[in-house]
């Protein structure tokens, strides 16, 4: 049954059906002989109880085993079994409700299978039964799942149309939706075009933008959306202000951040852990270790107990300032601490050893989360396979892409990047260009770090003018040189002996607007000492400092 037919089925049952569901939702609220605690959150031991009582005469109601085919659910794995089961339950004459339908719904939402769900829809049309709020919601989600956002606001129009009622949970999802899709501004617009006229707005609406907002940093935006809530005496939430929090330390604004962390306290709105790790991220992030710590107190003494994430960003923290050794500390004090680390805690601290090169203590610690059964991520093996390549184990780093791939990781253009620099400092510039052609022919497009990594290569290896082509290359196809790019061709230039032409690239560079950094100068001045140029060095040197370089 298609998406239009079923909106048509949808008009005719909203003029003539008079059935509710509030008989069912008595039944569904009234205690059952089967409950969460008899399956024991074991997924075997509910499909073996499903089974037994469809074999029971007489068959138990369809609330027992519309309690199991929630709890499937409810463990976000399991939707195909709640498919296969409903089916037997029809095969074997249980009537199914809008509860049991709902559920079925949900799951061909969950697995994508949006035309599936739309079919139940239509069953349920056909049968006579009235959509409930959660079927329209879950069909709503569904197209917002499957990337069909445009549908689903098509769908809304309909509903509305009709005389259906959506709650504020439908247009969370719609605006949700669009946020994930990256059409803020339209998840902007619905909420201008509902409110005061569909339903009520709420913090968690005017949440979901401020969150799109901030996570592509117009934090001016959002702090102002976030105005216009307490304006409208719509009262912020732990999550506004944790999202806005977030933002502000995004965009490197820490004293407005903590503004907004006194502010909440003062509103008593209670920080959560996530608010707390969201700073201490901030704080690690620009080496205030102490700072950091001194929060992860204040969250001790508050009752606020502290979570994986809360110890992996303090370890994070301490291998960004090369104290590898303190990371290691905390890490292997995790379990006294009744904290499991997880594939992030291993990636940290292997990262962080593979920076200061010590690949054998990174190797150890791949092995042991393996032995913990804790799946290494395309995080895990990017790590270990730059830190293998930068130590000269370069066979090692191509086994483990191997492994990678074996496993079901493919490698990302990161991953080929620490390659091809290996290659290209080893020399073998022709099999980087190679591997470069064959990650094109797998789908994986080059980044500039990609093209800056053959450029140096070739221009060490006195391949100028090879590197000059794929330079101008890059400038024909509109790609944003870096001031890296410009730094390696003058470079290349320098070691041509073309002075005068590396200086023109030096203004030229200004002229695209990619300012020269205090690595572009040094090139040429050094280039140029080195050749007995000393007037042309010192004039340069003098324009550096003058640059406050």
């Amino acid at each position: 049954m298609s998406f239009s037919l079923s909106l048509s089925r949808l008009a005719l049952l909203r003029s003539n059906n008079n059935i509710t569901t509030s008989t069912f939702l008595h039944s569904f609220s009234s205690k059952s002989r089967f409950t969460h605690n008899d399956i024991d959150n074991d997924v075997d031991n509910a499909v073996s109880s499903f089974h037994s009582m469809l074999r029971m005469n007489p068959t138990p109601s369809i609330v027992q085993f519309a309690k199991i085919l929630t709890y499937l659910v409810k463990t976000d794995t399991h939707f195909s079994t709640v498919i296969s089961l409903s089916r037997q339950m029809e095969f074997n004459g249980i009537k199914p409700t809008i509860v049991t339908f709902n559920i079925l719904i949900n799951s061909y939402c969950h697995l994508r299978q949006i035309n599936f769900a739309f079919s139940i829809f239509a069953k349920i049309l056909k049968i006579g039964y009235q959509p409930s709020t959660i079927t329209l919601n879950t069909l709503v989600k569904g197209l917002c799942l499957s990337g069909k956002i445009k549908e689903a606001l098509h769908f809304h129009d309909h509903v509305i149309a009709l005389g259906f009622e959506l709650n504020q949970v439908s247009y969370r999802i719609l605006i949700n939706g669009l946020c994930k899709t990256g059409e803020t501004r339209a998840a902007l617009q619905l909420l201008r075009r509902i409110e005061g006229k569909l339903i009520k707005i709420d913090e968690k609406m005017y949440s979901i933008i401020i969150d799109s907002l901030c996570k592509n940093k117009f934090v001016k935006d959002a702090y102002a959306l976030y105005s216009e809530m307490i304006a409208k005496k719509i009262s912020p939430d732990v999550v506004t202000f944790s999202t806005l929090i977030y933002g502000f330390c995004v965009v490197g604004q820490l004293k407005e951040a903590f503004g907004l962390f006194h502010e909440m306290v003062l509103k008593n709105i209670m920080p959560n852990v996530y608010t707390f790790n969201i700073l201490v991220d901030a704080f690690c992030k620009e080496g205030k270790m102490k700072e950091a710590m001194n929060l992860l107190a204040m969250m001790t003494k508050e009752g606020i107990q502290l979570n994986v994430v809360s110890y992996n960003t303090l370890m994070d923290g301490y291998c960004l300032l090369n104290q590898v050794n303190k990371a290691k500390d905390i890490f292997y004090s995790l379990a006294q601490r009744g904290v499991t680390p997880d594939v992030c805690s291993y990636n940290v601290m292997i990262n962080g050893l593979c920076k200061i090169k010590r690949m054998d203590e990174a190797i150890n610690l791949f092995q042991e989360m393996q032995n913990k059964k804790i799946i290494p991520d395309r995080v895990t093996y990017s790590s270990l396979i730059d830190g293998l390549c930068k130590s000269g184990r370069i066979s090692h780093a191509w086994e483990l892409l191997e492994e990678m791939h074996d496993r079901g990781q493919p490698a990302n253009i990161i991953t080929y990047n620490s390659l091809l620099h290996a290659l290209c400092k080893n020399h073998h510039v022709d099999k980087a260009i190679a591997l470069v052609k064959k990650i094109k022919d797998k789908g994986i497009q080059p980044d500039m770090h990609t093209y800056n990594i053959l450029m140096d290569g070739l221009c060490k290896q006195g391949r100028f003018l090879d590197a000059q082509v794929i330079f101008h290359d890059l400038l024909i196809k509109g790609y944003n040189v870096n001031v890296w790019t410009y730094t390696i061709m003058i470079n290349g230039l320098c070691l041509e002996g073309l002075f005068d032409e590396a200086i023109v690239l030096m203004s030229k560079m200004e002229d695209n607007g990619c300012i020269p950094n205090a690595i572009t100068y040094e090139t040429i001045i050094y280039a140029l000492f080195e050749k007995d140029e000393n007037d042309k060095a010192e004039k340069l040197l003098c324009e550096m400092i003058a640059r406050g370089l």
